[in-house]
């Protein structure tokens, strides 16, 4: 996998808002924080721009980061929030400049499709992290912007976690790849569809109903994508719904149940996803998974 350049004060970086609409308040704490860290940052021109739920149209949205994935001075872009959106755009764009001179992508849930399709077809090592919607919120962890800072900045993470009474013990070793699950199971059979063989999967969900959540793991299941993985993490599943007849299941439950036929390490519980404490994920890199009476987590 490429990594791109890490950051260095005075780097240029882009807010885009390419799924669900922003105000300009809610991306304020954003541009300070940044701009804290040294940074000089810019704003896509449709970013706090409105079109039914999202920032822009289609091809607004898809202009923004086209510029930004262009631009040869913008060494990070950061997505201002997920919701829906980015599948209807992903088609649109033009990575070819963009992997000749590649850079940070910052975001998680919606922007598991950018993730996946920039693994999938240009290798290039992308960031799992909180976005700018949640800058200012006074519930995110310090741990939050802690480690998203040293993974931008280049330093190692490094985690060490509680274990979890569903989690199954062992060592793992290789490439970190997934995000969110309603995604990564959108993604099946498209050009966006990720690779897991050999990998180290991760998974996160929010407001998603129980019989949904055992669907889509079976369907993961069938396609192939959980037989040769060389772990599996799981992350927070948030604000689960069921229906008025019980499920019977948690969704950590459902999801142990779709690999108790397997035999690599499983983490739950991990701090990342739809969370106060969202720890930065380095997707495409090689990764460290020990599952014992606790959780390492190494990423150098």
């Amino acid at each position: 996998m490429t990594v791109p350049a890490y950051l260095k004060k005075g780097d240029p970086v882009a807010l885009v808002a390419p799924a669900r609409k922003v105000t300009a308040d809610e991306m304020e704490p954003a541009s300070c924080k940044l701009k804290e860290w040294g940074l000089e940052v810019v704003t896509g021109k449709h970013l706090t721009g409105s079109w039914n739920q999202f920032s822009g149209t289609d091809t607004e949205r898809a202009a923004d980061l086209q510029e930004m994935l262009d631009r040869d001075d913008i060494r990070a872009i950061f997505c201002a929030r997920g919701g829906y959106g980015l599948i209807r755009i992903i088609d649109r764009l033009d990575f070819s400049r963009f992997a000749n001179d590649p850079k940070w992508i910052v975001g998680y849930s919606d922007i598991t499709a950018l993730h996946s399709h920039i693994h999938t077809h240009f290798g290039i090592e992308t960031l799992h992290a909180t976005m700018p919607i949640h800058f200012g919120d006074p519930a995110i962890s310090a741990e939050t912007f802690t480690s998203l800072h040293k993974a931008l900045f280049g330093e190692n993470l490094t985690y060490n976690l509680p274990s979890s009474a569903l989690s199954r013990r062992g060592k793992a070793k290789g490439i970190l790849t997934g995000g969110n699950l309603s995604l990564i199971f959108s993604l099946v059979s498209t050009p966006s569809d990720i690779l897991t063989d050999g990998k180290i999967l991760f998974l996160e969900d929010l407001d998603e109903y129980l019989y949904h959540v055992d669907r889509m793991m079976l369907g993961l299941k069938r396609s192939g994508k959980l037989s040769h993985l060389a772990g599996l993490i799981v992350g927070s599943m948030t604000r689960m719904r069921d229906n008025e007849i019980p499920f019977g299941k948690t969704s950590e439950e459902i999801i142990a149940e779709a690999v108790r036929d397997y035999d690599y390490p499983v983490c739950f519980g991990f701090p990342a996803g739809h969370v106060a404490d969202n720890r930065a994920l380095i997707l495409g890199r090689e990764t460290v998974l020990e599952v014992g009476d606790e959780v390492v987590f190494k990423q150098s």
